[in-house]
């Protein structure tokens, strides 16, 4: 199988390693130098190219699979449109009218289109709210990829973590704002991604992938302070965290979002989690936190 992977960056060299591995052919795309240059030093076909551009989209060659992870970076609005919606459009308008179009797609979204369910379980089949801007283009985006000639698979991401964003320090020193956190870690989204294309599932669907243990963030603190044997942080209530940095009213928005995501549909598929819990995937970071001390 041959699998072009676009915005192959954090989850994408990854998804690429394990494909690899698997023996299947792997090209993956970046629209910098820089980013083409980690591709090419993690053993994958690099190729340099914004999706939004029709002639380099034209230089990739066909594939049996496409998995969308471009990002928008730090970028507004505008950007996140651009690389979400005007992109995957952009490219799909490519790959369909091709003689030999790819069988799927596998596009990477994010568990923030629920919004806030205060607190509450969601899974695939809760209604969908976006509370930013960005938010509301990604479930835009969502639709696209599902609505094309290809099928579409539409996995939603929740808190990625993993090598060099772990974030310790945020956690240990604080403040904490209260609510739940849902994770993820990096092997385990590019494991979600790879593991649909191996085995054939999900065509039509949209998946939740998280891990098995949603946490309040107050908790996940304290246990990393614990192992890690130190003081945990202060925690802050909502209200307060938001009268203290006085965001803007996206960002408002945002930190009052507050749910749990299940991941029961990912299990039922067959899905083995290398990280299945926070106490898994941390499990390293801590251990290089005592050898520290």
């Amino acid at each position: 199988m041959r699998v072009v992977i676009l915005g192959c960056g954090y989850v994408g060299i990854e998804l690429g390693r394990q494909l690899q591995e698997g023996g299947h052919e792997v090209i993956g795309v970046r629209r910098s130098a820089t980013g083409v240059a980690a591709v090419e030093a993690a053993g994958i076909e690099p190729i340099e190219g914004d999706v939004t551009d029709p002639d380099a989209l034209a230089s990739i060659p066909d594939a049996d699979a496409l998995v969308y992870l471009t990002s928008p970076g730090r970028g507004g609005v505008d950007a996140a449109r651009s690389a979400y919606v005007e992109g995957l459009r952009a490219t799909l308008d490519e790959f369909e009218r091709r003689s030999s179009p790819p069988d799927r797609l596998c596009y990477a979204s994010s568990t923030g289109v629920y919004g806030d369910h205060r607190g509450g379980w969601v899974d695939e089949r809760t209604t969908i709210d976006p509370t930013t801007d960005r938010e509301a283009v990604l479930a835009e985006a969502e639709s696209i990829a599902r609505d094309g000639a290809i099928d579409g698979t539409v996995v939603r991401f929740a808190g990625l973590y993993g090598p060099e964003r772990y974030r310790l320090e945020r956690y240990l020193d604080g403040p904490i704002t209260e609510g739940w956190v849902n994770l993820l870690h990096r092997d385990d989204a590019a494991g979600t991604i790879r593991f649909l294309l191996e085995r054939d599932l999900g065509r039509g669907e949209v998946l939740l992938a998280v891990d098995n243990e949603p946490i309040e963030r107050p908790a996940l603190a304290r246990w990393l302070a614990e192992q890690c044997g130190v003081e945990p942080p202060e925690t802050v209530t909502v209200e307060e965290r938001i009268a203290r940095d006085d965001p803007p009213p996206s960002a408002r928005r945002r930190i009052r979002a507050d749910k749990r995501c299940c991941n029961e549909r990912l299990r039922e598929l067959g899905y083995e989690f290398s990280y299945p819990t926070y106490r898994h995937g941390y499990q390293s970071v801590i251990e290089n936190c005592h050898n520290d001390g």
